[in-house]
C-alpha cells in the first residue's frame, strides 16, 4: 500500500470521524462522541504515516523532499495539522461539540486533495528554487496559522449560532460552550495563527530572497498573505485597543477564514511564481 492510498482512506476515517461528532451532537450520547475522538486520533496517525510514506518514498525515487512542495502534499499537511490542533482543544477544554463545526474542515481539505481530479498525487522533483529548508519552515509556519484560522472560523460559526439563542438555548444549543468562552478561544486561536502567520510570511521573504535575489516581488501570494495578515492585524487592534468582542470579532474571523482560501486557492489560478500552491 502506498502512501496515496493511505491518504484515501484516511479521508474516509476523517469523514467518519466528522459524522460520529455530529451524531454525538444530535443525539446528545456520549459513546459517539468518544468515538469521534478515537477516529480523529485514528485519522491523524494515519495522515502522519502518509506524509512520512511520501517523504520516504521521494528519497526511493532519487528526489527526496518534505511532502510540502504541491498543492496535494499542503492539503494533506493542512488536515494533519487541523487535526492535531482540534484534537489539543477538545482535551483542554472537554467538549466534544466543538467538533462538529471542526471535524469537517480536515475532512474537506483531505477529500479535495484525494478525490480531485485537478490534483496530481505524484511524487515530482522540485525545481532548483524550492529545493531549500527556508521553504519548508515557510510553508509549516504558514499551513500552522491557517489551521488556527480555520479552527477560529468554526469556532466563530458556533459562536454566532449559540449568541443567536443566548438567553433559553434550545437542547442542542445547550451542549456549546457558553458565548464567553467561545469568544475567548475564538481569540486565542487567532493570535496563535496571526504569530505563526508573521513568522511564515518573514520566512518566505527570506526564502525568496536566496532564491530569486529579492524578499518581497509582489507576487500574487504575496500580496494574498499580506492582505490576510492586516485584516488579522486588525481584528486583534479591534479587540486589543478597541474592546470590540463577540459578534464583530467572530464576522472578522469568518471574513479573515475567506482571505486565507483565496490565498491558498484563488490565486493558484494566476500566473506567479507560487502557482504550484505549496505556500
Amino acid at each position: 500500500m502506498n502512501n496515496s492510498q493511505i491518504l484515501s482512506i484516511v479521508t474516509f476515517i476523517y469523514g467518519a470521524a466528522a459524522f460520529l461528532y455530529l451524531a454525538a451532537w444530535a443525539f446528545k450520547k456520549d459513546p459517539p462522541g468518544k468515538l469521534a475522538t478515537a477516529t480523529t486520533l485514528l485519522a491523524v496517525a494515519g495522515n502522519l504515516l502518509g506524509l512520512l510514506m511520501r517523504w520516504r518514498e521521494s528519497y526511493a525515487l532519487g528526489i527526496g523532499h518534505a511532502p510540502l512542495s504541491n498543492l496535494y502534499e499542503s492539503l494533506a499537511f493542512f488536515a494533519l495539522v487541523i487535526g492535531i490542533l482540534y484534537l489539543v482543544i477538545e482535551w483542554r477544554y472537554k467538549s466534544r461539540i466543538i467538533g462538529v463545526f471542526c471535524a469537517p474542515l480536515a475532512f474537506l481539505a483531505i477529500a479535495y486533495a484525494s478525490l480531485s481530479p485537478n490534483i496530481s498525487d505524484r511524487i515530482q522533483p522540485l525545481i532548483p528554487a524550492l529545493k531549500s529548508n527556508w521553504l519548508i519552515a515557510h510553508v509549516v509556519l504558514c499551513f500552522v496559522g491557517y489551521a488556527a484560522f480555520a479552527i477560529a472560523f468554526g469556532v466563530s460559526i458556533m459562536y454566532l449560532i449559540r449568541q443567536r439563542d443566548n438567553s433559553e438555548p434550545g437542547p442542542l444549543l445547550a451542549r456549546f460552550p457558553i458565548p464567553r468562552i467561545l469568544d475567548e478561544l475564538n481569540y486565542q486561536l487567532i493570535m496563535f495563527g496571526f504569530l505563526f502567520l508573521s513568522a511564515g510570511i518573514i520566512t518566505g521573504a527570506v526564502w525568496a530572497n536566496s532564491a530569486w535575489g529579492r524578499y518581497w516581488g509582489w507576487d500574487p501570494k504575496e500580496t494574498w498573505s499580506l492582505i490576510t495578515w492586516f485584516v488579522y492585524a486588525t481584528l486583534l487592534h479591534a479587540k486589543l485597543m478597541r474592546g470590540w468582542h463577540g459578534r464583530r470579532i467572530a464576522y472578522l474571523s469568518i471574513l479573515g477564514f475567506f482571505a486565507v482560501l483565496f490565498t491558498y486557492f484563488g490565486v493558484n489560478l494566476l500566473p506567479g511564481l507560487h502557482s504550484y500552491g505549496a505556500g
